[in-house]
């Protein structure tokens, strides 16, 4: 067998630059601005959170991302600070509409020990795939940490939840996640979240100066 030469070392270098580069180029071509990524078993998506537009429900998802924020224990039933998003599943998932998380039970009935106050505004609308909004308990201002992610328009809901960001790559992550086998809104194997990190593109935006 005839053996080959092995590549001079600046030509290896160049290739592991390369690598690099290309490694971090989708990070450096977003936008600036706030995102949550989310890590599951099948993949992981990422969402501009809208921070400029629902200031107050972004500020709640974050906290409650990074633990920042006390969250109820399902068994003690006592207020604690930890990642709570961490390790949770999809536990509600309705085919061709959304998936849910944010329920440790996996009920969809856990009360997180707060809840927030909605902004709903009107330009952010359920018009297609990939829109992040806050889960509620059917009435006004009911909403504390559960949320869901849209797979298509659904436009009755404009009005009724708290719009707070939009998948922005990795929809087709969301997409199978919504096609797993379920007996009615409950995956027969939910698909585990693994973790949800914020990361922000660019400088903070500065408050607006009050006169």
């Amino acid at each position: 067998m005839t053996s080959r030469a092995a590549p001079p070392r600046s030509a290896v270098n160049r290739i592991f630059l390369l690598l690099a580069i290309a490694a971090t180029l989708s990070a450096r071509e977003r936008p600036k601005g706030l995102y949550a990524i989310f890590e599951t078993t099948q993949g992981t998506f990422t969402a501009r959170l809208f921070e400029k537009d629902v200031p107050n429900t972004v500020q709640n998802f974050v906290a409650v991302a990074q633990g920042t924020k006390p969250t109820l224990d399902p068994k003690t039933r006592k207020l604690v600070s930890r990642r709570f998003y961490d390790g949770l599943t999809f536990h509600r998932v309705v085919r061709d509409e959304m998936i849910q998380a944010g329920d440790p039970t996996g009920t969809g009935s856990f009360p997180c020990g707060f809840t927030i106050q909605d902004e709903i505004m009107p330009g952010l609308r359920f018009d297609g795939a990939g829109v992040l909004a806050m889960a509620n308990g059917g009435q006004p201002n009911s909403g504390s940490c559960q949320f869901f992610v849209t797979v298509g328009p659904m436009r009755q809901w404009n009005g009724n939840y708290t719009v707070f960001g939009t998948v922005v790559d990795g929809m087709k992550v969301v997409e199978t996640i919504n096609r797993m086998p379920g007996r009615g809104d409950r995956p027969v194997d939910p698909v585990k979240l693994i973790s949800v990190t914020i990361e922000r593109v660019g400088p903070e935006p500065q408050a607006k100066s009050k006169r």
